[in-house]
């Protein structure tokens, strides 16, 4: 049997702060929380897929990104060119727009990259292969 991808787990300065995100930002929900010798883990899924894949937020220190960032990233398909451009109008708000949006093809779709409390980035696509 092929293995399956159940999980991302990333490193936050402040868990919280980054598990609020995700809800905000994703719309994820909390799907578990415990405090592991004094770590807090948070499992993050989307709503009806909990139980397929999750982001778990790690309450641990981290070394800080590489600046400029590689292009790593999560990604998340959404609805509409106009959701796109909605979350990128939020983020270049509150100053977390790190790509704007743009059309990068048949294969990549229309996307804009938004950076989460710790330094990750989120992409944030419509029309690529993957997803709606």
């Amino acid at each position: 049997m092929p293995a399956t991808c159940t999980h991302v787990a990333i490193h936050a300065r402040d868990a919280e702060r980054s598990a609020e995100f995700y809800k905000s930002y994703v719309g994820l929900t909390e799907v578990h929380r415990r405090v592991d010798d004094g770590v807090t883990v948070v499992w993050l899924g989307e709503p009806g897929r909990e139980r397929e894949f999750v982001i778990v937020v790690l309450g641990l220190p981290h070394a800080d990104a590489v600046n400029p960032a590689p292009m790593a990233h999560i990604g998340y398909a959404v609805d509409s060119r106009e959701d796109v451009d909605r979350l990128a109008a939020r983020a270049d708000g509150e100053g977390i727009l790190r790509e704007p949006a743009c059309d990068a093809g048949p294969v990549v779709g229309y996307l804009c990259i938004v950076e989460d409390p710790d330094g990750n980035w989120v992409e944030f696509s419509h029309g690529q292969s993957l997803g709606a």
